[in-house]
């Protein structure tokens, strides 16, 4: 019976053990994807007065909404590099 109540004891260790590697591995992975991003630093060059209505991740781009006085665009950004690759008007 003291077998019994030691190994009991001994899988509950290994359960909770297991438990916590698995959290921390996903936790590491979870956010070695951001890192990229937060490093990005882009100026888009746009007049005054303008702002940015949204931003979205396209095929490794970035697509920013910009809105202007003289009609709204969307400014596409490369992602790796940081430098403008196209840019769209909206309307007209």
């Amino acid at each position: 019976m003291g077998a019994l109540k030691v190994l009991v004891a001994l899988m509950g260790v290994l359960i909770v053990a297991g438990t916590v590697t698995l959290v921390v591995l996903i936790v590491q992975r979870a956010g070695a994807g951001g890192d990229a991003a937060a490093r990005l630093d882009v100026a888009l060059r746009q007049p005054a007065g303008s702002s940015i209505g949204g931003v979205t991740a396209v095929e490794g781009r970035l697509a920013v909404w910009v809105r202007r006085a003289d009609g709204d665009r969307v400014v596409l950004v490369d992602a790796q590099r940081g430098t403008i690759v196209g840019e769209m008007r909206l309307g007209d």
